[in-house]
């Protein structure tokens, strides 16, 4: 595990250090309180990286199209 805060992890710094700490758990080899210790960062993990996929959808944006189909602008996509 990184010594790296969750909450100053970027997106993929917090995947990938997820994708350790499921590795670790699936093999079974960690003791009892360690993999206490890991499911709780996993969950921190997990939680940083759906809030930058949130973050990155509310910055998606559609192109708007004027009468005659010439872009002219853009705005939020809804539903994301």
């Amino acid at each position: 595990m990184s010594d790296t805060p969750v909450s100053e992890m970027s997106f993929e710094q917090a995947m990938a250090e997820l994708e350790q700490v499921v590795g670790q758990l699936e093999r079974g080899d960690v003791a009892l309180d360690d993999s206490i210790k890991l499911y709780e960062r996993g969950a921190e993990l997990k939680a940083r990286c759906e809030a930058k996929l949130k973050e990155a959808e509310e910055k998606v944006a559609a192109i708007t199209l004027d009468g005659s189909g010439a872009p002219s602008g853009l705005k939020p996509v809804e539903g994301l």
